[in-house]
């Protein structure tokens, strides 16, 4: 059983992106660029980030351990990636700079990243 270090690396950042979205939503929302206090549903919607950051990324470093098979896990990132960023597209001109690149940006890393580890071959 070999170990996948790019799922067990890209499902560990998942895994601690999600967590500190639960852990203290208003910092996670400053990191990633809103300077302005988060009212109580964006708190929401960072906590709902967070539990399924933490879930996909927990999953992908299971199945990153256990030597399974990560594309799908890898597809689910990428996946929430694309459904932020589609969800996140309809506000952009709202978006302060920072928030543009970071948030929208990142969500265009994420589904690369999802997409490249589902379509990889992975060698033993």
């Amino acid at each position: 059983m070999s170990i996948d270090r790019a799922a067990l690396t890209a499902g560990s950042i998942r895994l601690a992106s999600g967590i500190s979205f639960l852990v203290s939503p208003e910092k996670a929302n400053k990191l990633w660029g809103d300077q302005e206090k988060p009212v109580p549903t964006t708190r929401l919607l960072l906590r709902s980030m967070g539990y399924r950051d933490a879930l996909i990324g927990g999953l992908l470093v299971h199945a990153a351990l256990r030597g399974r098979d990560t594309r799908g896990w890898f597809l689910a990132s990428g996946g929430a990636d694309a459904s932020d960023l589609l969800g996140g597209w309809s506000t952009h001109r709202e978006m302060s700079r920072s928030q543009q690149y970071i948030g929208l940006g990142g969500a265009v890393v994420g589904i690369g990243v999802g997409l490249w580890g589902a379509t990889r071959r992975r060698t033993p």
